[in-house]
């Protein structure tokens, strides 16, 4: 779960230093001119542009009257948001390497694609994510588990990895969004003072559709992918599989602890550390690996040696090392959401939308589409369901809706879409953990497109955006309802 911020209101802004809205445009615009010319144009990493933005911004709060330790507050702030984010990044790179020399992957591979076919796997993968995804309650870790296998699948199916993975993050975010366990979905209903369940309940129509509808895409997309599977192409990879790993139900162990866990409640962290250990153990009494060497796969991640050469590339992996790459743009892009929140340029965009808006519809649109954009400028999807959760409330009291209208608004666009900004911690992580670049993958990642388009579809045609006149003297009470709403840590 994120850790407790409350982002800074736009009334709590000191009006000397607060900007103006044309002011607070210019570090929006430069941040996306940066992140758009260094990494389209330039095609520079994403650490070089990130690091100008925060520069650019850090220099704009300068301007505004702002010293280093207030901009400094707002960079350990964001920090603090992505903190878990940070922390599950390093573990998953080690579990990953682990789950490879275990087997545990390698025998996912094997069998998988003894059952599927290339008809029939982008469905079946995507209902398979979203299944295990609502089981444990996290996208992340469905993606660098089963979607690492998946991407080995398909491989030997002949299916593109591009579309393998917006099949797994398609499934992996549906499930996700559904589930009691996730983090976000927990967030959401928190920072907005909705029932968890009833926030799930609000969801699900929406939810539903897009889902339903990006599996009809993926069907679509697998008649497109059925032709004949190159001669041996399975029996290559299947062999190749065999002469490096004992392949084995018994390799599934670490699976069965780390969903186990995960299956009880167990927090996302702790269980990811149990499956790095039951990795590692199994490792050394079904492989026949020694302690040290074990560990060391663990650290440096493996380097298959076999005859296939499709097996040596699936499944090299950088252990817990290979992640520095992915978490210094994560720590970037979350010290850039933090000063640009700390200086309140988020607050005062935030503002001028609120007052503009004139019905309900626009209302929960407005919401959504401020839910992708923080997703874009902050690189954090915690950030996109704190910021607009929290400020937007009270309008949602004034327009008469309910807080799962809002709390429906937020993760519907903000938890999927983070994954489609190549610069984002969610995309980030997805593309260094499949070894499919963002840019590649998004065209496939189906649902991150139909989720928001079904919550606008919804918005314009009032479907389930229900009204409920406020009483003159209800607004008071439910204002402040609002505002003992609990922070973003549940």
């Amino acid at each position: 779960m994120a850790r407790s911020f409350t982002p800074t209101a736009y009334d709590d802004l000191d009006p000397d230093r607060r900007p103006s809205l044309a002011a607070a445009l210019v570090p929006v615009l430069a941040v996306v001119a940066f992140l758009g010319i260094g990494s389209a144009v330039l095609g520079l990493d994403p650490h070089p542009p990130l690091l100008w933005s925060i520069a650019f911004v850090g220099a704009f709060g300068l301007w505004l009257g702002y010293d280093w330790d207030e901009l400094f507050d707002g960079i350990a702030n964001g920090l603090v948001m992505g903190l878990q984010a940070i922390l599950i990044i390093f573990t998953i790179y080690g579990l990953i390497a682990t789950w490879v020399s275990a087997g545990t992957i390698p025998s996912l591979m094997y069998y998988g694609l003894e059952i599927l076919s290339p008809t029939t796997f982008l469905p079946a993968a995507a209902v398979l994510a979203a299944v295990v995804a609502f089981a444990i309650g996290s996208s992340w870790t469905t993606v660098g588990t089963l979607g690492v296998a998946f991407v080995g699948i398909g491989a030997g199916l002949g299916v593109p990895a591009p579309m393998t993975v917006g099949a797994v993050l398609s499934g992996a975010y549906a499930g996700d969004k559904q589930s009691p366990l996730s983090d976000t979905t927990n967030l959401a209903a928190g920072v907005t003072n909705t029932d968890l369940y009833g926030h799930i309940r609000r969801m699900r129509t929406g939810t539903a559709i897009a889902f339903g509808l990006a599996v009809l895409g993926f069907a679509a997309l697998g008649l497109r992918t059925s032709g004949t599977i190159p001669a041996g192409r399975i029996a290559e990879i299947q062999g190749g599989l065999t002469e490096t790993y004992a392949i084995t139900v018994l390799a599934f162990v670490p699976l069965v602890v780390t969903f186990g866990l995960a299956l009880r409640g167990y927090a996302a962290l702790p269980t990811l550390v149990a499956g790095v250990f039951a990795g590692a153990f199994t490792t050394i009494l079904l492989q026949g690996t020694g302690f040290v060497a074990a560990w060391e796969i663990f650290m440096s991640g493996t380097a298959p040696e076999s005859s296939s050469t499709t097996v040596n590339d699936l499944l090299a992996t950088g252990g817990l090392t290979g992640s520095a790459w992915t978490i210094t743009v994560v720590v970037a892009a979350l010290s850039l959401g933090g000063i640009l929140e700390r200086t309140g340029v988020l607050a005062v965009i935030a503002h001028a939308f609120t007052s503009s808006v004139k019905s309900s519809g626009a209302l929960v649109a407005g919401t959504g589409v401020s839910a992708i954009l923080i997703n874009a400028l902050t690189s954090q999807q915690y950030m996109s369901i704190v910021l607009p959760g929290v400020t937007l409330r009270n309008t949602y009291d004034e327009f008469g809706l309910d807080t799962d209208q809002l709390s429906r608004a937020v993760e519907a666009a903000g938890t999927p879409t983070g994954a489609l900004f190549p610069w984002h911690a969610g995309a980030v992580f997805m593309a260094s953990a499949t070894g499919v670049p963002t840019v590649e993958y998004a065209p496939y990642y189906l649902f991150a497109f139909l989720s928001p388009l079904v919550l606008f579809a919804m918005a314009a045609t009032g479907y389930t955006i229900d009204a409920n006149p406020v009483p003159a003297d209800g607004g008071a009470e439910a204002s402040e309802g609002a505002a003992a709403a609990p922070g973003s840590d549940d």
